[in-house]
């Protein structure tokens, strides 16, 4: 891999194939879904939703109106387990409705079991089979026949809307496997084929849960900087989807409702997904995989956890390599600081407890003390972790330092 290139560097050899989904951004976005579905040949869709989003009309009912006619029917049964057997629930419902697409409406879960429905329907193995390979194999093949599409609406800032991968999970009481089971899937096939951005709807999202949303995105922008394969492409969307998420969630955090707050915060996610899960690989990094590590077991929001660890993944990342902390700097609006490294590590402290997000792991539901050496151990195995920026080599007792300061 080469070095990582550095701003200015116009000899940095890159490659960059990239098939995103089709991108309809608007205040009322929602709205022209059925426009959506015209433009990509597909008549009646299945919309998958949690049980909380299903009950909002505020969110469901524009969604509805959007769809019109088009609306095949509402399997609002997905839940943060993202359970193998409710993708094969998802499965049936979306038979009986005879659709043949998706609308995946709320965070990472309900898009992430639409993409799981969407293999399921593809293939022609029988669940037991499928259940027992999951369980071997902690994935679920992709099958070659083409894949009933996809169309996100996110309600969340998690930025799960521009993903090739799908994480699952199952259990014995929800699906044929003789033990718990977890694991994912990556396929170019996963894309969506739209994705329908409206600042409107997220705006109806309680804001505490925007609040422990927004730091996956806003992570995601930080890391696709200084991940190993940063390219010019995503450094241009990666740094202004930055500099709209800091301004928008900042105001967001203090209180402002304004239509501004979240439009910018709508397009800075949008922005920072754009190139960062591509089929060579991922620009998700060292804040990631942490994340990973302190949430596999426990039941601490990813989000928190995010929030929790990002200043001090920085403030170690900075201690040993660049990081390409002037460029993160310039992004997060501090680049006039003397020390950009120490700018960044407060910058990112400051929207997390701007958002009110917790700062401490002793304050959440994660790993105890005791444990953070066998959570170091899961973090260096993370597939994330081959994207950390040349010359960082992190070891066990570097990975349980970052903890103890979290501590």
């Amino acid at each position: 891999m080469a070095d990582t290139p550095v701003a200015g560097d116009l000899e940095a050899p890159f490659r960059f194939e990239y098939a995103p989904a089709t991108l309809r951004y608007a205040p009322d976005a929602v709205r022209s879904l059925g426009t959506e579905l015209d433009e990509q040949g597909y008549d009646r869709a299945l919309v998958v939703c949690g049980t909380t989003v299903g009950e909002t009309p505020a969110v469901m009912d524009p969604v509805r109106d959007g769809l019109g006619d088009r609306l095949a029917g509402v399997f609002a049964e997905t839940t943060p387990a993202k359970r193998l057997g409710t993708a094969y629930d998802g499965l049936e419902r979306f038979r009986e409705a005879d659709a043949d697409c998706l609308v995946a409406v709320g965070g990472g879960s309900s898009l992430d079991v639409a993409k799981i429905i969407s293999i399921l329907a593809a293939t022609d193995r029988d669940p037991t089979a499928v259940g027992t390979a999951f369980a071997d194999s902690g994935t679920i093949a992709v099958p070659e026949a083409a894949l009933p599409p996809i169309i996100a609406v996110p309600t969340t800032l998690a930025g799960a809307d521009l993903s090739i991968v799908a994480g699952v999970t199952a259990a014995p009481d929800t699906c044929p496997v003789d033990e718990p089971a977890s694991g994912g899937v990556s396929d170019p096939e996963l894309m969506p084929a739209a994705a329908c951005y409206d600042p409107e709807l997220i705006a109806t999202t309680p804001r505490s849960v925007l609040a422990a949303s927004a730091m996956n995105g806003f992570d995601k922008g930080i890391e696709t900087l200084y991940a190993a394969n940063a390219t010019p492409i995503t450094d241009a969307t990666a740094s202004h989807g930055l500099d709209l998420l800091t301004e928008g969630l900042l105001a967001f955090g203090n209180g402002d409702d304004d239509p501004w707050v979240y439009q910018s915060v709508t397009q800075g996610l949008m922005l920072v997904q754009y190139g960062i899960s591509r089929a060579n690989g991922t620009t998700l990094s060292l804040i990631h995989a942490l994340g990973h590590g302190l949430t596999r077991t426990d039941d601490v929001q990813q989000g928190a956890a995010h929030g929790i660890i990002a200043p001090h993944a920085l403030s170690y990342l900075f201690e040993q390599v660049d990081g390409r902390r002037s460029l993160l700097a310039d992004a997060l609006g501090v680049g006039d600081a003397d020390n950009p490294g120490t700018a960044v590590v407060d910058r990112v402290s400051e929207v997390v407890t701007t958002l009110g997000l917790p700062t401490q792991l002793r304050d959440v539901a994660g790993p105890d003390r005791a444990e953070f050496p066998e959570v170091a151990d899961a973090v260096l195995e993370d597939a994330f972790m081959m994207n950390v920026p040349s010359g960082l080599e992190p070891t066990r007792d570097d990975i349980v330092g970052v903890l103890e300061s979290a501590w």
